[in-house]
């Protein structure tokens, strides 16, 4: 059996969608849209997550998730926009880790301590 292609300019809904927005032009999807998404708890478990097959809890505050599909550039050069639930946490990505199939977090107290945080973080860049 032989795989085909598929081309297209835009994807449309047949009317679920209430409104007047009822397409998107691939070259958004292709290139302005997210690449993965977490959102994990305390202790790496995935609550949510797109491109993301499993997350391990590395100690205090860090994280490592793997990835579904692997990333063109280290996930360390990508853009990335992270948030933490809790009083004055953050996240952020760590340098350490230069994978493309890889994403490794660490979350962080006011002091810039490791601090077990509750989190989230949505990649931007090429897939491979």
């Amino acid at each position: 059996m032989a795989n085909g292609t598929i081309a297209f300019d835009t994807l449309s809904t047949s009317g679920q969608i209430s409104g007047t927005a009822k397409s998107v032009d691939t070259d958004y999807l292709a290139s302005g849209s997210a690449k993965t998404t977490i959102a994990g708890t305390d202790a790496a478990v995935l609550l949510d997550s797109l491109n993301v097959s499993s997350g391990v809890d590395e100690g205090t505050g860090d994280y490592k998730y793997n990835l579904t599909a692997a990333f063109s550039a280290s996930t360390v050069n990508l853009c990335n926009a992270g948030t933490c639930l809790g009083a004055s946490n953050v996240v952020r990505t760590k340098s350490a880790d230069a994978s493309t199939t890889v994403l490794d977090l660490a979350t962080m107290n006011a002091s810039f301590s490791g601090a077990d945080a509750a989190h989230g973080m949505t990649t931007f860049g090429d897939l491979a």
